[in-house]
C-alpha cells in the first residue's frame, strides 16, 4: 500500500483586505493575531500567513515594530513555519511592503506575480456600518486601485529573499501571473520547488468556477513541470469548495480569515483554527495526511527556523 500524501495547510489569520468591522472574530491586536496562529498550528497548520494590523484601529500596518511582538509569541508556543507578507495592503508602496521581511529574514515570504487591479469595494453592499471611517475609504478607493507588483519589484524582493534564504509562496491571481513565474523561475531568480499558490475568486483575478481552476493546474503543469508545490486558495465561500477540489487533485491547502469570514453561509468563523479544523477533516476524509510543520519545511526545502533574524 501507499503512503498517504502530506497535505500543507497554511493559515492567512488576518490580512488586509477584510476590516475589523466586518467581523468580531478578525483578529486585530499584536496578542490576537499571536494567538490566532498559534491556535490555527495547534489545530493543523503547518504554515501561518501573517500581516500585521495597528492595535490603534486595525488598520493594516508594514511596520516591524507591529510584527515583533506577533513573532516573538508565536516563536515561543509552537514550531510551525512563519510565512510573513510582502503584499502588505494594495493602498502602500513596494517599499512599505517589503520592509518586515527584510528585517526578519523568515523561512517563507509571499509575493503577489503581477501588479492588477484589486477591486474590494462590492464588500460595501455587504456591510453597512464601520467603526472606522478608513474602513470605508479603503473598500471605495479599491474601484480605481492597481496593486503594483512591476517585473522591476518582483526581481527586487526575489533578490532581498534569496540573499537571505527567504523562499516564497508564489501568489497567482491569474495565468499571467503563472507565465510571470516561469519567466523568473527561468532566470534562475524564482527557486525551486516553487510553492504555487493559486488564488481565486478575488475581483481582478482569475473567476472560482472548477474550470477555473483546471486551466490554472494545466498551465502549471505545462510551464512549470514538476518543479513546484501546489496550492489553492479560495476566497470567501469558495474556500471549502475549491480546497477540496484542489485536495483531491493533488494540491496543498490554505485557509484563514484573510481569505474568508465564514464558515458556512451566513456564518462567520469564529477563529482560524475553526477553519483549519474543517480542512482537517476534509483532507483526512480524502485518505490525505496533513503535514506537520517540519514536514513543509522539508516539502519546500525551507531554511529551518533556527535560521532567521527573528
Amino acid at each position: 500500500m501507499s503512503l498517504k500524501r502530506k497535505v500543507i495547510i497554511t493559515s492567512a489569520v488576518t490580512g488586509a483586505i477584510h476590516t475589523p468591522s466586518m467581523s468580531p472574530h478578525l483578529p486585530v491586536s499584536p496578542e490576537e493575531i499571536a494567538e490566532a496562529a498559534i491556535g490555527a498550528a495547534e489545530a493543523g497548520a503547518a504554515v501561518v500567513h501573517l500581516h500585521a494590523r495597528d492595535p490603534k484601529d486595525g488598520r493594516p500596518s508594514q511596520d516591524p515594530r507591529h510584527f515583533e511582538p506577533i513573532l516573538e509569541k508565536v516563536t515561543a508556543n509552537s514550531d510551525v513555519v512563519i510565512n510573513i507578507t510582502t503584499g502588505g495592503s494594495p493602498h502602500m508602496t513596494v517599499e512599505e511592503r517589503m520592509r518586515p521581511v527584510a528585517a526578519f529574514k523568515p523561512e517563507l515570504a509571499s509575493l503577489n506575480m503581477g501588479s492588477m487591479n484589486f477591486g474590494l469595494y462590492p464588500m460595501l453592499d455587504r456591510f453597512a456600518e464601520f467603526e472606522h471611517e478608513w474602513e470605508r475609504e479603503s473598500l471605495e478607493k479599491s474601484r480605481d486601485l492597481v496593486f503594483k507588483n512591476t517585473f522591476a519589484d518582483i526581481e527586487t524582493i526575489l533578490g532581498i529573499g534569496n540573499a537571505n534564504g527567504t523562499r516564497f509562496e508564489f501568489e497567482c491571481y491569474d495565468i499571467s501571473h503563472l507565465n510571470n513565474l516561469a519567466h523568473f523561475h527561468a532566470r534562475g531568480l524564482a527557486r525551486g520547488p516553487l510553492f504555487v499558490q493559486s488564488v481565486f475568486g478575488l475581483l481582478g483575478g482569475i473567476g472560482a468556477h472548477p474550470e477555473d481552476l483546471m486551466h490554472m493546474r494545466r498551465t502549471a503543469d505545462r510551464l512549470l513541470g514538476g518543479d513546484y508545490e501546489w496550492s489553492i486558495l479560495g476566497a470567501g465561500r469558495n474556500q471549502m469548495p475549491l480546497a477540496t477540489m484542489g485536495a483531491a487533485m493533488g494540491s496543498h491547502v490554505r485557509v484563514g480569515l484573510e481569505d474568508s469570514l465564514w464558515i458556512g453561509p451566513g456564518q462567520l468563523a469564529k477563529s482560524n483554527a475553526e477553519q483549519v479544523s474543517r480542512a482537517r477533516v476534509i483532507l483526512e476524509a480524502l485518505n490525505l495526511e496533513v503535514a506537520t510543520p517540519d514536514e513543509a519545511r522539508e516539502i519546500l526545502q525551507l531554511k529551518g527556523r533556527a535560521n532567521v533574524g527573528f
